[in-house]
């Protein structure tokens, strides 16, 4: 019996309003399926503009949808009231990009990491324990939660984001590029953190990332996602290794290597793919 998908995304469309008086909607997601198994890594690849985070913030219900459905645990939450989309707030939660602006400066550590879990009803003493056992699990030191936000690195501040969306045990895990505002040793630790965590919790996650090789690392599946359009999905070994379509072909080509000359020819690959896609008749 095959078991139904933690999260299950069908025919999603989104719309935002278009520039200029009586301007009609653009939309940028074109009926977008996608799904999330519980325990999963699931990759969503896509340039800027792609519509990849536009995803990532309707299944938090950040934006509004315009057509299809999305269920979590078999249940559809695609038009969730503000009371409900806060019960769903122990069972998902988010990573954002960028770590210097996802934290409350003016708060320390610990009320940061205590906030959910006092919103979701533990007493303060049962939160201060729990603030501790996160910032160990994370790999910061106990006084951390004595300390604020600006007193920490970029790395380590994305370790206490980490930590505030592991706070209330939750099914799923929204990272919307987690690491891309980081340097790449720092990179290589809070992905190796996220794997280990996942481990650990069997928590899900849907990772999105313009970085191909992050995701092969990171995902056991991934969806390539190309102006709006789910372009191709599979295994994460079989999709970053020999992709089908001429996109991920190009994404795979983006990535910079050392040397100057096959760097080169992977210039020249990308141009003839963008130009063969361009002549293309549309689907």
């Amino acid at each position: 019996m095959t078991t139904a998908p933690l999260l299950d995304v069908s025919g999603l469309r989104v719309a935002f309003p278009g520039r200029g008086w009586r301007a009609e909607p653009v939309e940028v997601l074109h009926g977008v399926d996608l799904t999330v198994g519980s325990g999963e890594a699931h990759g969503l690849v896509g340039e800027s503009g792609s519509g990849k985070t536009t995803i990532g913030r309707a299944v938090l219900g950040l934006v509004k949808t315009t057509a299809g459905t999305i269920s979590f645990g078999g249940r559809d939450i695609t038009r969730a009231s503000g009371r409900a989309r806060r019960a769903l707030s122990r069972d998902i939660q988010v990573v954002f990009q960028d770590p210097y602006t996802s934290l409350n400066p003016s708060l320390t550590i610990g009320d940061i990491l205590a906030e959910p879990l006092v919103v979701h009803g533990s007493a303060p003493a049962d939160a201060r324990r729990r603030v501790r056992e996160l910032l160990d699990r994370v790999g910061l030191p106990a006084d951390a939660a004595e300390r604020l936000p600006r007193e920490f690195s970029g790395g380590q501040r994305q370790r206490v984001a980490i930590a505030r969306a592991l706070a209330p045990e939750p099914r799923l895990i929204v990272c919307d590029e987690p690491v891309s505002a980081l340097d790449l040793s720092t990179q290589a630790r809070v992905l190796d953190l996220l794997l280990d965590l996942q481990r650990r919790t069997g928590v899900a996650y849907l990772f999105i990332s313009h970085d191909l090789s992050v995701v092969r690392h990171m995902c056991h599946r991934v969806s390539v996602i190309h102006r709006g359009d789910i372009v191709e999905t599979g295994p994460a070994a079989a999709v970053t290794s020999a992709p089908r379509h001429p996109y991920t072909r190009r994404l795979m080509l983006a990535s910079p290597v050392a040397d100057p000359v096959v760097q080169a020819g992977r210039r020249e690959e990308r141009r003839r793919l963008a130009e063969a896609e361009r002549a293309a008749p549309p689907a």
